[in-house]
């Protein structure tokens, strides 16, 4: 789809592209017919793997990316500094977990948490299964994995390198984000759906219980022609600095039923009287862990005002 450019020079054309790849200030923008490597005019920032782009070419394969249109969703993580930006226009997320590196469960719960609030749905791989046998923590894992089963997320156990196909079927006309720790075989997973995508894959670490990073900037693969995957850097740490507490607490599917129900509008379930939330979570009506990592999330976040100072109206 062409554009025509408003600017002096009237025989150049503004072309509408997807950006599939990021290096630092450097995209490439895939067009109907053509791969450009582009930079961003002037100072603009916040380009990202995934966004659609109106870009002017200026020499042969090169451009400059003009405008970012508007995006569907934004997949990213902030801490009290600083945004990083992941991927745009996500439809969803493929959270992928494995027997080894060891689960990090709150990891998982902070991305889901984002998820929603974005519109993108969820699905948690549990990768590496043929290797459950020789690391028992697995087992548990495993188990605790029945618990978002029961919230209604799908759940797959699988092994990259031999079993993946049963992921084949949730993948079409979606663009799903590859996410997760270092070293749980994301670059790998792709690698066996994606053959031409040729990431590099390394081996886990023991000593350090973590993986290395393989994978250095977000990359767009095609799966087929209506549905894309975008590899990311392994990351150990999610911030969710940019959502409030009304938007966390929305972010916990199980939370749902019990959030219009407590005596104050703006109660944030954590000592008020009369909330809901905390009842249903002293009834066991939803894992209590949960309603923990609600109140980490809730009270790290910029405009929390601690209880004692907190008057309630």
């Amino acid at each position: 789809m062409k554009v025509k450019h408003t600017d002096k020079n009237k025989l150049n054309t503004l072309l509408i592209g997807r950006v599939v790849a990021a290096y630092g200030r450097h995209f490439e923008v895939e067009t109907a017919h053509a791969v450009y490597s582009c930079v961003v005019r002037g100072k603009r920032k916040g380009v990202v793997c995934g966004d659609l782009v109106e870009m002017l070419p200026t020499t042969a394969g090169q451009g400059i990316i003009e405008i970012i249109l508007p995006r569907s969703s934004l997949f990213y993580r902030s801490d009290h500094f600083r945004e990083k930006l992941i991927a745009a226009n996500v439809t969803q997320l493929i959270f992928v977990l494995a027997v080894t590196p060891t689960c990090n469960f709150e990891l998982l719960d902070r991305c889901l948490i984002v998820a929603e609030d974005q519109g993108i749905r969820s699905l948690i791989v549990l990768n590496k299964i043929d290797l459950l046998d020789q690391h028992p923590a697995g087992q548990a894992a495993v188990q605790k994995l029945m618990f978002y089963r029961e919230l209604g997320y799908t759940v797959l156990e699988i092994s990259a390198e031999t079993n993946a196909q049963s992921l084949v079927p949730l993948l079409a006309g979606q663009i799903s984000l590859l996410a997760g720790q270092s070293g749980v075989g994301k670059s790998t997973l792709l690698n066996t759906l994606i053959p031409s995508a040729q990431q590099a894959v390394e081996e886990i670490s023991e000593a350090l219980d973590s993986g290395r990073h393989t994978t250095t900037h977000a990359r767009l693969f095609h799966f087929d022609a209506n549905s894309s995957m975008i590899d990311s850097p392994g990351f150990q740490e999610f911030g969710v600095q940019q959502l409030d507490a009304t938007s966390l607490a929305w972010g916990f599917v199980e939370f749902r039923p019990f959030l219009q129900q407590c005596r104050f509008r703006n109660c944030r379930h954590i000592i008020e009287p009369g909330c809901e939330l905390r009842q249903a979570a002293q009834d066991g009506l939803f894992d209590a862990r949960r309603l923990t990592v609600y109140h980490k999330l809730v009270r790290g976040i910029k405009d929390f005002i601690p209880e004692r100072n907190k008057s309630i109206r």
